[in-house]
């Protein structure tokens, strides 16, 4: 199963990086953000998966296309600004970490918006 490889991956770059740190602390970082393109890179392919069954999905409800492609980009948003912070943390910058998940929090309610009237919209017709 590739999470056994995923996760020894993980293990070997972290006792890598506790082992560089005390000596060569600059390439600690190096590692750590090596391997999380690693680990990143090898998820992908799964992604696909999920995309097509979603887009299976919108299709059998009639869900409109605009819609779909905005929860997808949501749902990306999330994952890479969750990905960009953790490698903010990891290289010591809380400070910076926070502003990034706050501007993927303000980036997603932009693009939730037009799904958000259209669902209000829906209950008012549904509403007498």
């Amino acid at each position: 199963m590739e999470i056994f490889q995923i996760v020894g991956l993980g293990i070997v770059a972290t006792i890598l990086i506790i082992i560089l740190k005390d000596f060569r602390p600059e390439f600690a970082i190096y590692i750590s953000i090596v391997t999380g393109i690693i680990i990143f890179s090898m998820v992908i392919p799964h992604l696909s998966y999920v995309i097509d069954t979603m887009r299976d999905l919108a299709v059998r409800t009639d869900l409109e296309t605009a819609y779909f492609s905005t929860v997808l980009k949501i749902i990306g948003i999330a994952y890479i600004v969750e990905f960009g912070a953790q490698i903010c943390k990891d290289a010591g910058e809380n400070s910076i970490a926070l502003k990034l998940e706050l501007a993927g929090k303000i980036t997603i309610m932009v693009l939730s918006i037009p799904i958000l009237l259209a669902l209000i919209d829906l209950i008012m017709k549904i509403l007498p």
